[in-house]
């Protein structure tokens, strides 16, 4: 056990004490004696503050540390990326306004190729106006506040033609709209409100297109130009009106060709190593536009009007993508 240096220099001074006290010692021993002592205490003192001295010195303790809680951090929410809600093209066709021209609707003895094929598509939540033969009212309806998303103009009757209509459908094109022409005399009208038209398309008139009442049925077939266009497989997979059955004598129709400015796409004609010329129908504007140029009822009913089908479906889905 170690004592401190002070209980041990006590000590030895108590001793000097009782040595002192001692009796029977004489005075000389009792100086020895106290000398003797207080060398000791000295050296004691001496031993003392050697040992401070040489003692190591070790810093105080530490504060006792307490450590904070550990948090674990919540995993970061997943960023949330928004995503556009898929378009039902379907339904957006399906209800559609469709203002129509078809002046073949006059003829009871035809069925209108147009009104039928609308019919068929089960069109509902739109509005479809069908004008006939009645020019003032197809100009009345293009100019009113109603969007209009397609516009067909079908004009097969061969006692009248005009170019009227074709104004008023420049501007549904600029707008984004959607367009199908039938007509068999841009020869008739090609300098005059379809020119723009047919300008922005980039096709133009190439030639006349005249049947007469003998005729060899071979130089009035159609051919595909580009078979894996689109408008030719959807809905329905066609085929090329390749033998006719002629309703009108006399004109035919009409034969265009590419021109520069446009889209144009000649997807059929007279020619199969003629893709540029003597066509009879082509796609433009994106696929907004379609123009054929020969009469629907000169050919079987059951490849035309399913044709039809596929150029109101074509067109419109067109139009919706790009204005969408």
């Amino acid at each position: 056990m170690k004592r401190s240096p002070w209980f041990t220099a006590a000590l030895i001074l108590v001793l000097a004490v009782l040595a002192c006290t001692i009796p029977g010692g004489s005075g000389g021993d009792a100086d020895a004696v106290a000398t003797q002592v207080a060398l000791g205490i000295q050296q004691t003192s001496v031993a003392n503050q050697q040992m401070t001295l040489a003692a190591p010195t070790f810093p105080p303790p530490a504060e006792t540390y307490t450590p904070y809680p550990t948090y674990t951090s919540a995993p970061a929410e997943a960023a949330v990326i928004p995503t556009s809600t898929p378009v039902d093209m379907r339904a957006r066709i399906k209800a559609s306004n469709i203002l129509i021209y078809e002046d073949i609707v006059g003829y009871p003895s035809l069925l209108p190729i147009v009104s039928s094929t609308i019919n068929t598509m089960n069109f509902s939540g739109g509005k479809i106006v069908n004008t006939g033969d009645a020019l003032g009212t197809f100009k009345e309806h293009a100019n009113s506040a109603t969007e209009w998303d397609l516009m067909i103009v079908a004009a097969e009757v061969r006692t009248e033609f005009s170019g009227e209509m074709f104004e008023m459908m420049y501007d549904h094109i600029e707008s984004g709209g959607a367009v199908i022409i039938e007509a068999w005399y841009l020869d008739k009208i090609v300098t005059g409100k379809i020119a723009p038209i047919l300008s922005k398309c980039g096709v133009s008139f190439f030639r006349d297109w005249i049947r007469d009442y003998v005729y060899d049925p071979f130089n009035f077939s159609i051919y595909w130009l580009d078979k894996s266009h689109p408008i030719l497989s959807s809905p329905n997979t066609v085929a090329a009106p390749s033998y006719p059955y002629p309703e009108w004598f006399t004109d035919a129709g009409d034969l265009l060709k590419l021109s520069s400015g446009g889209d144009a796409v000649m997807v059929g004609g007279l020619h199969l190593d003629r893709k540029s010329d003597y066509g009879v129908l082509a796609v433009c504007m994106g696929g907004r536009m379609v123009i054929q140029t020969f009469s629907s009822h000169d050919y079987k009913w059951d490849i035309v009007q399913p044709l039809w089908e596929n150029y109101i479906t074509y067109t419109l889905t067109k139009h919706y993508e790009y204005t969408p």
